[in-house]
């Protein structure tokens, strides 16, 4: 009973690691946008130097990444107040997911040890991998439709105000930050998210062969070992 109570727990705590460690490593992906700055052609449309936008551009993700930066300072591009709430607000939600991440990947190691040592089935890992590709699908299908509609809609449901809608005048930073690197964002955020409901569905099912395997052997020799007695 405490088993199944467990691993009832455990299959929402691994959706969100999945989720939570797709969201970071995506933040933490700069290639990405490197990636981008050429292949959208930022520069050209920006009028800003590859090397600017590169530095602002870490700037943004360093004052996410860290927990302790209260401030965020571009290095030569100006921020209206709204902006810098909004970047706040964005930033809370970021702390949030690597808080999450901080909690649940420690919490789903644990219990994957305790699991093989205990020679239990990883259930939690095969039911985790196989539900949350459908959160996946349903995000898919809304990005495939209209990505600019769900784009605003994401905003509109997460933010209390409309500081999000930047003016290039005050907040140029916009104009480095094309909606298209969003999107890439959200499919590599998504893509992430599959593999790692990949990897738990695999893991589970290697766990469990290798299980039954050691119980076939364990009937195997406690047969031969009844054969030697009555000998």
């Amino acid at each position: 009973m405490l088993k199944k109570i467990t691993e009832i727990i455990l299959v929402p705590v691994t959706i969100l690691f999945l989720i939570s460690a797709a969201v970071y490593l995506t933040l933490a992906c700069r290639p990405l946008y490197y990636f981008d700055i050429q292949h959208l052609k930022i520069a050209e449309e920006s009028g800003y130097s590859e090397k600017e936008i590169r530095e602002n551009y870490d700037a943004l993700i360093d004052y996410n990444l860290s927990p302790r930066q209260e401030k965020l300072e571009f290095p030569t591009l100006p921020m209206s107040r709204e902006g810098e709430i909004h970047f706040g607000e964005v930033k809370v939600i970021f702390q949030l997911f690597l808080r999450i991440l901080a909690v649940t990947a420690p919490l789903v190691a644990a219990a994957v040890i305790v699991f093989c040592v205990k020679k239990w089935k990883v259930t939690f890992l095969k039911w985790a991998g196989l539900l949350t590709p459908l959160l996946v699908a349903v995000l898919a299908i809304l990005i495939a439709v209209d990505w600019d509609r769900a784009f605003v809609l994401f905003h509109e449901l997460v933010f209390a105000n409309d500081y999000w809608l930047f003016d290039p005048a005050t907040d140029p930073v916009i104009t480095i930050l094309p909606d298209t690197y969003f999107l890439h964002c959200a499919v590599l955020i998504l893509a992430l998210i599959l593999i790692g409901s990949a990897v738990c569905v695999v893991l589970s099912r290697v766990q469990s062969l290798r299980g039954d395997s050691g119980i076939v052997k364990e009937k195997h020799n406690a047969q031969n070992a009844r054969k030697r007695r009555e000998k």
